[in-house]
């Protein structure tokens, strides 16, 4: 499937006192670039989970949260010498400052270290958040998928019209440079005087050959049938259609260089404006 590069999930696993949370966001980007924010306790973690977002995408700008939050205290036995110290402080404090809140039962309980050394060990909870990070990236690639979907779905649109343009115009185009050379040769010849027919055949021929759009026409045809597999590919096609984009617009510069009539410089105009539609469309799929 086609995926953009735009995503976003958010997972949170209980595990016994913890609660993990992870979130993933992606924006475009050239190549792929990811950003960790991770607790300190986890960091041994960044790692492990780099692995297992190469694993799967291939461009975007990723940026990976990682935080945890205690649900319950680790023991049931409070550390009495720090319990007497906050008390002794808490005192000192209060007899300086009179008006001083006293610390209140929820704050004690909460102070770091009150049920002991409450330090995380990244290797006893490595499974837990790497199961965690994979159910959250399958929600990202998913995320990703609908959007590329939508994207898709708007650059087969713009083909469409693409087509529709030069089957409105394609068929016109012999018969006015018939009559834009017809008109040419008149001029040549009253311009001329008395030169030699086969000179006057000869600048119409050049000529004729400089306004010629067949080619760029099958060119730009050839583009958009490949533009149109590439899409039923799928997987990661944004750079290829990037390239594409280059080539279909090369040819649209070109079918208006060479226009002998207007309606052919407006319909240059018109899928040049499309290409660009698209293009933007196109920097947002991975």
């Amino acid at each position: 499937m086609i995926s953009s590069m735009t995503g976003y999930a958010a997972k949170t696993r209980e595990i016994e006192h913890l609660s993990l949370q992870l979130e993933l966001k992606g924006v475009n980007s050239r190549y792929l670039d990811i950003h960790f924010r991770v607790a300190d306790e986890l960091r041994a973690l960044e790692l492990p989970l780099r692995e297992l977002l190469t694993s799967r995408l291939t461009r975007g700008k990723v940026e990976c949260r990682l935080a945890f939050g205690l649900t319950g205290p680790r023991g049931e036995q409070l550390n009495g010498e720090l319990l007497k110290s906050l008390g002794q402080l808490d005192r000192q404090v209060r007899q300086t400052l009179p008006d001083a809140t006293p610390l209140a039962v929820g704050e004690i309980l909460r102070w770091p270290g009150m049920f002991g050394d409450q330090s995380l060990d990244p290797a006893a909870i490595g499974d837990d958040v790497l199961a965690l990070a994979r159910a959250a990236l399958d929600e990202f690639c998913l995320s990703r998928q609908r959007e590329g979907g939508k994207l898709s779905a708007l650059i087969h649109e713009r083909v469409a019209a693409m087509r529709a343009i030069v089957a409105q115009v394609g068929p016109r185009i012999p018969e006015a440079q018939a009559l834009f050379t017809d008109k040419l040769r008149q001029r040549l010849t009253d311009a001329l005087g008395n030169a030699s027919d086969e000179r006057i055949l000869q600048e119409v021929a050049v000529f004729a050959t400089r306004i010629d759009v067949a080619e760029e026409i099958g060119r730009l045809l050839t583009h958009l049938d490949e533009v149109e597999r590439v899409l039923k590919q799928g997987g990661a096609c944004g750079k290829r259609l990037d390239f594409l984009m280059q080539e279909l617009n090369r040819e649209a510069n070109t079918l208006a260089s060479k226009s002998a009539m207007t309606e052919v410089s407006q319909a240059a105009m018109e899928l040049k404006l499309l290409i660009e539609q698209m293009r933007e469309q196109i920097q947002n799929l991975e």
